[in-house]
């Protein structure tokens, strides 16, 4: 509250830095929210395709699997995929997005030609090999997923978290400011018309001594004047 702030010019200048450093780290803040929201647009363009891209690769990997276990039969199927020696390899680093940092997904080992899949090429059917490439490609647009949809929450948590800091700066810390300056300049404005008051008031009161001095002075000057001349007077009588 600006009545629990003293009235003086040095609170008034600890403020009136507080309020210039908190108008600049208002201004940052805004051109990090605005500059964050951009690039989590670009990013949500970017998880709306992977996510249609994700759904039809899903699609298509059941159809393929349902036609190979109709025409292979679940036995064929799952010792082609036992038949698998190396499994897919994942590796996570990190970049920093106007500050945030978020996953970058790397995979190995993901796609894989028919000779590197395990089972005889002999003992499979074009159904098997057409299964096992469509949940391939599902694998790579589930790892392309996951690093677009946990880039967009860390955004997005980012995001909320400046906008809640401008908004205190804005709504609160601010204004609070503002009303605690002006609370101060009032009341030094009143202080400087009380004391400029009083300074009148006692010049006022010295000239009016001064004044009265010297019609004391004067008058004792013609009393003085007014004896010598009776003096005079009688001496020459």
């Amino acid at each position: 509250m600006a009545n629990d702030v003293k009235p003086t010019r040095k609170n008034l200048m600890a403020i009136e830095d507080r309020i210039e450093l908190s108008e600049r780290g208002h201004g940052t803040l805004e051109k990090k929210r605005d500059g964050l929201i951009m690039e989590f647009m670009d990013i949500l363009d970017k998880a709306q395709d992977v996510r249609g891209d994700l759904a039809q690769d899903y699609e298509d990997a059941q159809k393929k699997i349902n036609m190979a276990r109709a025409m292979e039969g679940d036995v064929a199927v799952r010792g082609a995929a036992a038949a698998l020696q190396e499994h897919p390899e994942i590796t996570t680093e990190s970049k920093n997005i106007m500050g945030v940092v978020v996953p970058q997904i790397e995979s190995s080992k993901v796609t894989k030609s028919l000779d590197q899949r395990g089972y005889g090429i002999m003992g499979t059917s074009a159904r098997i090999d057409e299964a096992a490439e469509a949940y391939e490609d599902l694998l790579e647009s589930i790892i392309l997923a996951a690093e677009v949809e946990t880039a967009m929450k860390k955004m997005l948590r980012e995001i909320e978290t400046t906008k809640r800091r401008v908004n205190a700066l804005e709504f609160k810390l601010l204004p609070e400011l503002y009303e605690n300056q002006e609370y101060i300049e009032q009341k030094l404005e009143e202080q400087e018309r009380e004391e400029t008051f009083r300074l009148k008031k006692i010049k006022e009161k010295k000239e009016a001594e001064e004044a009265a001095e010297r019609e004391a002075e004067a008058a004792a000057e013609a009393e003085a004047e007014a004896d010598d001349e009776l003096e005079q007077a009688t001496a020459d009588d």
